[in-house]
């Protein structure tokens, strides 16, 4: 929630990722340890505190079961989630950024999306995929292209030339593009993506590891300076700074507004 009030002041629009509430919620790696209750609860939290901003949803493989997987995606947009990310991995399942990466046979996914389609009213949902050999990558992008899921995600894409593949198969279908620092995929500007028919950018993690850079800079210097803080200085936060930030998200300051 903390990261999210910044973000709110930059973007009018957030991600929720795998890696980022496993970190921060649990203290553990993006490798199946989340429960749907807690993700639902968390978002309910956002909407609360940020009423206009959109909010995109990873649910991972949905938490194993298709009939779960539509639970959670009529929970997610009753409370006014924006959209969710569906993976066609199986467990252990891992980020889509390392490797060990396993999916499921593709018509079992195609089930399980199709179900999580007929449920969701008028949430989008991106379909994503992990495979990670080529003639596999764009036999289910091609696949999932097909469906009436309204983006598409190959996710731990390894260089421009393979966005210019995945396009290819999947005609008009809009796609998605996951960037994470010291992940699988090049860094590219929006201008670059944009020109390489890319519809939509996500960060999964950009906060989380400043976040890491700057806790433990401060901690460094704590030590070394024998416990005495830092002056608060314009480059620095103190206690006004944070209270007005946090101030921001108590709902009845948000008047009769309603989520976009």
């Amino acid at each position: 929630m903390f990261s999210a009030s910044i973000a709110a002041q930059h973007y009018s629009g957030m991600f929720i990722s795998g890696f980022g509430f496993a970190a921060s919620h649990y203290g553990l790696p993006d490798i199946g340890f989340i429960a749907w209750p807690d993700i639902v609860a968390f978002v309910q939290r956002l909407r609360l505190a940020f009423p206009e901003q959109h909010l995109l949803v990873d649910i991972d493989d949905g938490y194993v079961d298709p009939e779960v997987a539509c639970h959670v995606v009529a929970h997610l947009e009753r409370i006014g989630a924006s959209g969710v990310i569906l993976e066609d991995q199986k467990r252990p399942r891992r980020c889509g950024h390392v490797d060990g990466k396993q999916v499921l046979p593709l018509e079992e996914y195609l089930d399980k999306l199709d179900m999580v389609l007929a449920t969701r009213r008028d949430m989008v949902v991106v379909a994503r995929t992990d495979a990670t050999e080529e003639p596999e990558i764009l036999r289910r992008a091609a696949a999932l292209a097909e469906t009436d899921a309204d983006v598409l995600l190959v996710d731990g894409v390894r260089s421009v030339d393979w966005i210019h593949k995945v396009r290819k198969v999947i005609g008009d279908k809009p796609l998605l593009f996951n960037q994470i620092a010291g992940g699988k995929s090049p860094r590219i500007s929006l201008p670059e993506l944009e020109e390489l028919g890319v519809d939509v950018a996500i960060y999964s993690t950009p906060c989380l590891f400043a976040a890491q850079t700057a806790i433990d800079e401060a901690l460094t210097e704590l030590r070394a300076n024998d416990g005495r803080l830092p002056e608060v200085s314009a480059r620095s936060v103190g206690v006004a700074d944070s209270m007005a930030l946090l101030e921001r998200n108590i709902s009845r300051k948000h008047g009769a507004r309603q989520p976009v």
